[in-house]
């Protein structure tokens, strides 16, 4: 008789865990086929680059975070574990499917969703009462947006973060990598072979005052 009752519990849970694993997946994957060239990827990043690109980054002193393109918030827990108790997170997407999806699911008032495009980044920076952003990171598919987009991405991104900050990009092309040598002081760069497809990253450091 318990074993009955255990085994209906345990296939009851069962679809509830699928769904709880799909409802992110299929979220992106709609996305994708909505606007292929503004998402890039059909799957979200792994955690070996989610930790590769985030372990530069100053913790201690970063008040102010910022995501370009986050699709369905795979970056956000893991940025939101290591940002400071008085600090933000504000995420920046173009598609309203993913900036309604991550309002329904984060949990956190330190994370902040907004509906534009990341050439916005200086005015949504200053409604959070903020000046300047400390880092950016960026999975937005620099080589597949419209022209000229990019490149008024990247000034602004520059413009907007502090003296020691950093634009973080992970990209399948080197363009981002490429565009982020022109604007910044100075390049680091990294590759992980542990994602599909494999990508290209790049740390661009701001090392001079504006």
């Amino acid at each position: 008789m318990n074993t009955g009752t255990r085994s209906t519990v345990v296939e009851k849970s069962r679809p509830s865990r699928l769904r709880r694993m799909l409802g992110p997946i299929a979220v992106f994957f709609r996305g994708f086929l909505e606007a292929p060239r503004m998402v890039g990827s059909v799957i979200p990043s792994s955690r070996v680059t989610i930790a590769a690109m985030l372990d530069r980054v100053d913790w201690e002193n970063c008040r102010l975070f910022v995501e370009y393109g986050p699709g369905v918030g795979t970056f956000i827990p893991h940025i939101l574990e290591r940002l400071p108790a008085d600090g933000k997170l504000l995420v920046i997407d173009t598609n309203p499917r993913f900036v309604d999806y991550i309002k329904a699911t984060v949990d956190d008032e330190r994370c902040h969703a907004r509906l534009g495009s990341a050439e916005e980044v200086e005015r949504f920076v200053r409604q959070l009462g903020h000046d300047k952003a400390d880092f950016v990171l960026s999975g937005l598919p620099i080589s597949t947006l419209p022209e000229g987009v990019a490149e008024r991405i990247v000034a602004a991104t520059e413009r907007v973060l502090r003296q020691g900050g950093a634009f973080l990009t992970y990209q399948f092309r080197p363009t981002a990598r490429d565009l982020t040598a022109k604007h910044f002081d100075r390049l680091d760069t990294g590759f992980v072979w542990r994602n599909i497809p494999p990508c290209i990253l790049a740390w661009g450091w701001k090392e001079s005052a504006a």
